[in-house]
């Protein structure tokens, strides 16, 4: 691997690194002229997990690592070229751990000479509702979204400390349909209700495993992109939109409810006060979330990148509609 260009992957068994990990082994097993030169350095806690053997598989140099451990950082850092930068707040719910976690990687960054630098990040929401703002809530005492706020607060350790660095601001996962509960539940007459509170606004949202490719358009565009800060999104579309979708895929009538931000507050899961406020600040904030996340750029970055319907084509089998 001496005379590849070595990316760093953090969070590589999740969503976005994996697709990044998977991209990057993609454009070396395609044989092209064309081909890029990177090669993959995964770093996750356990080496030994299944996903890890799996990257392992692809090629992928497998490495024990952890964001917290600043030391471990600096090891997987040596002889790099670049790396993605990604901290995983729902593992901990603690905006002030991300700042920490931040601040290493671009001191490790900075330390090992790395060339390229992308950090998945998100907006201070704080920068458009100020803490002393009652029209939404104040979370942990410090922040409105703190999943958002955490990450945007933290940006400034790369350009501080002049780290080479692309700033990827990421949308909403579909993916979120699969995982995280968010998916059409049954109606009482039937059929299927899509519940989000969004309103009639639009939503930016995005494949994860299209994050990471487009994370691997960034590495391929080169240094030129350092400095930058690229929004993504594989479409904007309303509730009524995204219903009409599922109602194509799943051959079941599904319709979209609109739920009152405080009612979903209110439903108790762990996060949900935090994923309220993020839904208010889409709504609120429209305009700037969604021209910031453009899909003709991710789509540059990633000739691949996926629609919602070709999406949901893919996964409608994995939606949970219990």
């Amino acid at each position: 691997m001496s005379d590849k260009k070595v990316i760093v992957v953090f969070g590589a068994t999740g969503a976005q690194g994996g697709g990044l990990v998977r991209a990057i082994h993609a454009d070396a097993a395609s044989g092209a002229d064309a081909a890029s030169g990177f090669v993959a350095r995964a770093v996750t806690r356990d080496p030994n997990s299944e996903k890890a053997q799996a990257l392992a598989a692809l090629g992928a140099e497998v490495v024990a690592g952890d964001i917290d451990d600043p030391a471990s950082i600096e090891r997987a850092f040596r002889g790099a070229h670049g790396a993605y930068c990604v901290t995983f707040f729902w593992d901990h719910f603690a905006p002030d751990r991300e700042a920490r976690e931040a601040e290493a990687m671009a001191a490790a960054a900075k330390k090992a000479g790395l060339a390229h630098v992308v950090w998945s990040t998100l907006e201070d929401t704080r920068e458009w509702v100020p803490l002393d703002d009652d029209r939404m809530p104040t979370l942990m005492g410090a922040y409105k979204v703190p999943h958002f706020d955490g990450k945007g607060a933290a940006d400034h350790f790369f350009t501080d400390m002049g780290v080479p660095t692309t700033f990827l601001l990421t949308s909403f996962y579909w993916d979120n349909f699969i995982h995280f509960g968010m998916g059409p539940r049954p109606g009482e007459g039937g059929e299927l209700v899509l519940a989000l509170p969004m309103g009639k606004k639009r939503l930016a949202a995005i494949a994860a495993e299209d994050i990471g490719k487009c994370a691997f358009g960034l590495f391929r565009r080169g240094i030129d992109a350092a400095g930058q800060r690229v929004g993504i999104a594989g479409g904007h579309l309303t509730g009524d939109e995204m219903a009409a979708a599922f109602s194509e895929a799943l051959g079941r009538n599904t319709v979209y409810q609109d739920v009152p931000l405080d009612v979903y507050r209110g439903l108790g899961f762990p996060g949900a006060d935090d994923l309220a406020n993020m839904f208010q600040y889409y709504q609120e904030f429209e305009d700037h979330f969604s021209t910031s996340r453009s899909v003709a750029v991710a789509r540059e970055l990633n000739p691949e990148l996926l629609d919602f319907r070709a999406w949901l084509e893919r996964n409608k089998a994995r939606i949970p509609l219990g």
